[in-house]
């Protein structure tokens, strides 16, 4: 058994956990990760994420400016065209929101999330100040009014003046700091994978409505000379499961009807994943020497790529907070700070995806025209859909 001291202890090491250790120890933090589960970082074994995330602009800029873009950019696919497609309606209604319109750059970048795993393990393993340890856990947080004291899971202890909670949804350190959380159920489930297929995709991200979710699109470069895209299919939880059990070719013929073969015929490339589809936002952002962030803050639907860039968000705020005033870090504070600088903007977003989620899952021929005539309306009016593109971005607020 050790004692040690650090300047943050981060639990949690997905990619908000271990983005968070690259960039508190460029800024000159001494910092420990952990996480109980060893980081799986090749797409082929068990447990591998096969979800991609759209990094958006100033999601770009971060990662640039910490010098992990070099390694990601060769497998960014630009996403230059953001297209919604109504086919619950008669015509079908289709709109395309391009990026040029607001933008000298693509609206994003898509990565698999598997792949930007192996990149920041890499990175936290060149960083001076930065220490990752897989395979351990939190056992158990103390704070006090000087520091915090963590208990390991390996016996070990760690007295930290600040904690980071980057552990997910069931939040061990939140629940710890006594933050309740909202959380919303939509009785959906969310398929994720990749695929290759005939057409290519043209820098287009297309996101198909239908009954019970969206079926989503995302360019990803090509796989042995195949134009490739990673797909995030959410539909109600009995059906999703239903097609999350199919064998491989039922599976390639269901998910090429479902897209109404925009791409022509679609084929499995990788590995299946499915999780249950909920949004979910803590009651603070901050406690006792720790700050929450990313899914231990917010949980929302693979609805506009707003999840990860959110949480990107929440670590350039946090981390702009300790560098202002180091000599405060982990007091109340600065974290107060913090919660202020980004609570009414992550309120608003999961409300706003909450309510697009909903309306995705419409299945009364009403509800759908309504949605169909509502995407239609937005897009029409200039300066809406001007707004609507810069949120999107991230390069304007909510709340």
């Amino acid at each position: 058994m050790s004692d040690t001291t650090c300047d943050i202890l981060i639990s949690g090491g997905g990619i908000a956990g271990l983005t968070a250790a690259l960039l508190f120890g460029q800024a000159g933090f001494d910092v420990i990760c952990v996480d109980p589960v060893p980081p799986v970082t090749d797409d082929t074994q068990d447990g591998a994420d096969m979800r991609s995330t759209a990094f958006l602009q100033p999601a770009r800029d971060t990662l640039e400016a910490a010098g992990l873009w070099v390694r990601l950019g060769e497998n960014a696919t630009p996403l230059q065209v953001m297209r919604l497609m109504d086919v619950a309606t008669d015509p079908p209604v289709t709109r395309d929101f391009d990026a040029a319109d607001v933008s000298d750059a693509p609206f994003g970048w898509n990565v698999p999330n598997w792949l930007m795993r192996r990149e920041l393990v890499a990175a936290v393993a060149e960083t001076p100040g930065v220490t990752f340890r897989p395979g351990t856990g939190v056992a158990r947080f103390t704070p006090r009014s000087g520091e915090a004291l963590i208990d390991l899971t390996d016996g070990d202890r760690i007295r930290a003046r600040l904690v980071i909670g980057a552990d997910g949804r069931n939040s061990p350190t939140r629940k710890a700091a006594g933050i309740g959380a909202h959380t919303t159920r939509f009785g959906q489930r969310a398929l994720a994978f990749a695929v290759t297929h005939p057409i290519p995709h043209g820098n287009v991200s297309t996101e198909i409505h239908d009954t019970g979710g969206p079926f989503t699109l995302v360019p990803l470069p090509d796989r042995d000379g195949v134009p490739a895209s990673a797909v995030v299919w959410m539909d109600r939880g009995p059906a999703a499961q239903e097609v999350y059990n199919l064998d491989e070719p039922a599976f390639n013929a269901a998910m090429s009807e479902r897209s109404h073969h925009v791409l022509g015929p679609l084929t499995l490339a990788t590995r299946r994943s499915i999780w249950p589809m909920i949004a979910q936002l803590a009651d603070r952002l901050d406690g006792p020497r720790l700050a929450l962030v990313a899914e231990a803050a917010h949980v929302v639907p693979p609805i506009g790529a707003q999840g990860l860039n959110m949480s990107l968000a929440d670590l350039v705020a946090l981390r702009d907070a300790a560098v202002a005033a180091p000599d405060t870090l982990g007091e109340p504070e600065m974290l107060r700070r913090y919660h202020r600088a980004r609570y009414a903007d992550i309120s608003a977003r999961v409300t706003g995806i909450t309510a697009l989620n909903r309306a995705s899952m419409a299945a009364s021929p009403l509800a759908r025209s309504a949605r169909a005539r509502a995407m239609s309306a937005l897009y029409d009016v200039a300066p809406v859909r001007s707004g609507l593109m810069q949120l999107g971005l991230g390069t304007r607020k909510l709340g």
